[in-house]
């Protein structure tokens, strides 16, 4: 009786493994040509900031950043067609593996870098532009526990510093940098660089 039980418990997990899964990795396959352009792209990108990258392979194998950013946008797929809880089981196996988290529901542009990357946390209604930098142990969190937009928005070519921390529904817009362990509570044009906590722009 226990086997049987067993047995059915294994089929009706293996079930909802594939209805949550196969039709995520079917399109992923459809796409697999714009997939393969971008993971060449990230590749690439790393290899250009990181002077300690000798080979694509390493980066592969090792950089966990990239790790997380590749897991995430799957995670986003199965997000994006109602699969949640299979989302978040990616999510926090990511998390597990590499020590970064980011909600399934952020939305992430390319060339997104993260290097070292332990302590890194992406809120669910966070969006962040092309070609960001951010350092370990930054936060782009709410401060309200509510529905709707309540994490940073963040525009492209952005540098967040180690420990730094961007809070609630701001917008933080292109070329922006901030200051390592700074605290940003408002939105911040353009091109400048904010430093302190709370932040302030310095130039």
């Amino acid at each position: 009786m226990e086997h049987r039980k067993s047995s059915i418990i294994h089929m009706a997990a293996g079930t909802l493994a594939s209805a949550m899964f196969l039709p995520c990795l079917v399109r992923l396959v459809k796409r697999r040509k714009e997939w393969s352009e971008t993971l060449r792209d990230e590749i690439r990108m790393v290899r250009d900031y990181d002077p300690s990258i000798t080979s694509d392979a390493q980066v592969i194998l090792t950089y966990s950043g990239l790790h997380a950013v590749w897991l995430h946008r799957w995670a986003n797929q199965l997000w994006i067609h109602e699969h949640q809880l299979a989302a978040q089981f990616v999510c926090q196996f990511a998390r597990v593996l590499t020590g970064i988290e980011i909600h399934p529901a952020a939305k992430i542009g390319k060339r997104l870098l993260i290097d070292h990357g332990t302590g890194v946390v992406i809120g669910e209604t966070a969006v962040i532009g092309d070609d960001v930098v951010i350092y370990q142990g930054v936060t782009l969190g709410g401060v309200k526990n509510q529905p709707g937009w309540r994490h940073p928005h963040i525009g492209n070519n952005v540098l967040f510093g180690a420990g730094a921390a961007a809070l609630g529904a701001i917008t933080i817009e292109d070329g922006v940098k901030v200051g390592a362990h700074s605290v940003v509570l408002s939105d911040v044009p353009a091109g400048h660089t904010v430093v302190g906590a709370p932040a302030k722009i310095v130039r």
